[in-house]
């Protein structure tokens, strides 16, 4: 499930990343050009000429081949990395490198699945709605508040 929300200090978008059927909930920081096209297709603005994702997706249907799926395949840092997975034509996988922001907005756009890789949610370590932070410690204080404050009908509608 996909919701997006703007940091209250930072005022930076933030898109969630929430499991089906679990409890892991992983938040990307992302840009406010990226956040718009991910907010567009989540609320089905459709705009009179294709925006890139749209190209992007168009250009793909065009040349014969569909996105499978992308991934959120890793995290070095505080960077997020991401794949998007493309069958072409003549029935070969390519695995493309991509921004998540990129890659969600294009899976949006498809109708694909999101997969976060399992390593990259035990690297952040963040779980449901915070309850394994310290909510005496101020880094889990400002996640648990984050949290309770994404409206959860933002989840229920989209999913990952």
């Amino acid at each position: 499930m996909i919701g997006i929300q703007i940091h209250p200090e930072t005022k930076t978008p933030v898109v969630w990343l929430q499991e089906i059927n679990g409890e892991n909930v992983l938040p990307i920081w992302i840009g406010m050009l990226e956040a718009t096209a991910i907010a567009t297709e989540l609320e089905e603005i459709k705009f009179p000429r294709p925006m890139t994702h749209d190209l992007l997706k168009n250009i793909i249907a065009e040349l014969g081949a569909g996105v499978d799926r992308v991934e959120i395949s890793d995290l070095i840092g505080n960077t997020f990395f991401a794949r998007i997975y493309v069958n072409t034509a003549s029935k070969t996988q390519l695995c493309v490198d991509a921004r998540p922001s990129d890659a969600i907005a294009l899976a949006l756009r498809v109708k694909v699945p999101v997969f976060v890789d399992d390593q990259v949610i035990h690297q952040l370590g963040q779980k449901g709605t915070g309850e394994d932070l310290d909510p005496n410690d101020e880094e889990g204080r400002k996640w648990k508040e984050m949290l309770d404050k994404l409206p959860q009908s933002e989840f229920s509608k989209y999913k990952m």
